[in-house]
């Protein structure tokens, strides 16, 4: 393997702006990347508060012992426990098979930056992976993408509740989730890794019955020898050790909404649009009862929570009392998750989202109001793996990696059939246009001389021969197509591996498709190359 690093447009202008560090977009953080100290300043503040360490580690090595403990994970916990310890963390959504690729380009991102700043301030870095197993969106973790035939299917689990289900409530079943996989490896081309990969999956899917249980599983399995530790924003343990801080965005609640309207105003008027939807009504916070998740909102007339259906109430009182004795029946939203990420854990780094940087550049003024700072907010890496086979296609059609990468295919296909084709053809085909219509418009005249009533019918005969040329044309193009079909495969290969559907490969392939192809120390061999977060775009070629 070897790394080239490119640079590429970004189609998020804020976090395009954000990662060339320019200055009015680094004035809505607290700390600014270009500084070459900004990592020793944050630590230093991060070692004036007081976090209980202790309590965390305990919490996130129970949910993780089902899944097993690898000595390095053991090692992080203990190390967690240290006062001088701090975190980089990033999260996602427990999707299926770990989701899209950008799911493993994140978890790589947080330990690679760990490892870096631990060498860099000597004090313990330890790598965590935030699962936003409250979310309720099942819509965007049920399914993934595989190739079969030069197209993308969908294979989506097969019996997902209708409710607002939590993803950590979402059964994953034996005798589905086996059925699911089975249609998933059947797309796959059978390599000397696909059985003992299909069994392990098997295994896990066999001993884990929800959604996120499979995911954490599978990640552990990925990453256990590099320390990573999980934490699922919905287990209830850690749900537990919320409390307080529950307790404080509810009393808070006007407080925060109005500081972060008053920061999407700053923004607006920097020239940005707000990434957060909001207005007097947010609670920011969701109230999960049977199965169901319910945003509430705040009746600034009663003075009162409620359902967004107007069928839950609350006063301040009552959600108190359930923040107190029954934490698990509340959860965070977009502006309360980051806050409570950073009152749980001792951040030194956050590693985000092109979307989440927008986002997260709202919540400053809130931030501020509870006495905390953003942490330093690192946009993950963007990566592209470049198959030897892949980039034989690209030399063999003599296309630049870059316009692949931007553009896919569709141009320089287009391309390369203007050059095979006839010219000579092209100009009688033209020719041969112009005189029809010439020759009609002439019939056309003499025709309606006799009958006015006849032009229904000679507009309808004029499309018709022009169809029936159009038609001949596209089979003699048909034809040339089919003649150079070894060389037009090349470019929809190139397309499905580095811009599948017209999107980042990293938005629809799947981690699974390419430990198929080269075994499970696949992972291994990207976590050996020396990969930095920086603002170039990573292409790994295999």
């Amino acid at each position: 393997m070897e790394i080239k690093e490119i640079v590429l447009p970004s189609i998020n202008q804020f976090a395009s702006d954000y990662v060339k560090n320019l200055s009015h977009v680094q004035d809505f953080f607290h700390y600014d990347v270009k500084d070459v100290k900004v990592y020793e300043q944050r630590y230093q503040d991060l070692m004036e508060r007081s976090f209980h360490r202790e309590r965390l580690a305990v919490t996130i090595e129970s949910y993780m012992e089902r899944y097993g403990l690898s000595p390095q994970v053991k090692k992080n916990l203990a190390r967690l426990k240290m006062e001088d310890s701090a975190v980089v963390i990033g999260g996602q959504q427990a999707g299926l098979l770990t989701g899209p690729l950008y799911t493993i380009h994140k978890v790589i991102s947080i330990i690679k930056l760990a490892n870096e700043q631990e060498a860099y301030l000597k004090r313990p870095i330890i790598p965590v992976f935030w699962i936003a197993g409250e979310d309720h969106d099942l819509d965007e973790v049920n399914h993934i993408y595989a190739e079969e035939k030069g197209t993308f299917s969908k294979k989506t689990y097969p019996t997902v509740p209708l409710s607002k289900m939590m993803v950590s409530d979402t059964p994953f079943e034996k005798k589905d989730g086996e059925k699911w996989l089975k249609q998933v490896f059947s797309a796959f081309e059978e390599t000397e890794f696909t059985r003992g990969l299909y069994k392990k999956l098997t295994d896990i899917a066999a001993e884990h019955t929800n959604f996120t249980q499979f995911f954490s599983a599978i990640i552990n399995n990925l990453f256990k020898s590099y320390g990573l530790l999980l934490i699922d924003a919905a287990y209830p343990p850690f749900r537990e050790g919320e409390s307080s801080f529950f307790q404080t965005l509810i009393k808070e609640n006007r407080a925060i909404n109005a500081r972060v309207q008053e920061q999407q105003a700053y923004i607006k008027r920097s020239g940005y649009k707000p990434a957060i939807e909001m207005d007097e009504r947010n609670a920011n916070l969701f109230f999960y009862s049977n199965g169901e998740r319910t945003l509430l909102e705040y009746d600034c007339t009663q003075k009162v929570f409620t359902g967004k259906n107007r069928d839950l109430s609350f006063t301040e009182a009552d959600l108190l009392e359930l923040a107190k004795s029954e934490p698990w029946k509340l959860s965070n939203n977009v502006v309360t998750r980051p806050l409570m990420q950073e009152h749980m854990f001792p951040v030194l780094a956050f590693i985000s989202g092109p979307g989440e940087i927008a986002y997260w550049a709202e919540l400053k003024k809130a931030f501020e109001h509870l006495e905390m700072k953003l942490p330093i907010v690192v946009p993950r890496m963007n990566i592209t793996i470049l198959e030897r086979k892949i980039q034989k296609d690209l030399q063999e059609v003599d296309m630049d990696l870059y316009e692949a990468l931007v553009k896919g295919t569709d141009h320089a296909k287009k391309r390369f059939l203007a050059s095979v084709e006839d010219e000579q053809l092209d100009v009688v085909f033209h020719k041969m246009e112009y005189q029809l219509k010439q020759n009609h418009s002439l019939v056309s005249e003499a025709a309606l001389q006799i009958d006015k009533g006849l032009a229904p019918l000679l507009e309808k005969n004029e499309a018709f021969i022009m169809n029936q040329l159009q038609f001949l044309r596209d089979r003699i193009q048909a034809s040339v197509a089919f003649n150079h079909r070894h060389i037009l495969s090349k470019y929809t290969r190139i397309a499905n591996a580095l811009r599948p559907n017209g999107g980042p490969q990293e938005r629809l392939l799947n981690i699974f498709y390419y430990l198929n192809l080269y075994g499970e120390d696949f992972i291994d061999q990207i976590m050996a190359l020396e990969l930095t977060n920086n603002s170039f775009h990573k292409v790994i070629v295999l």
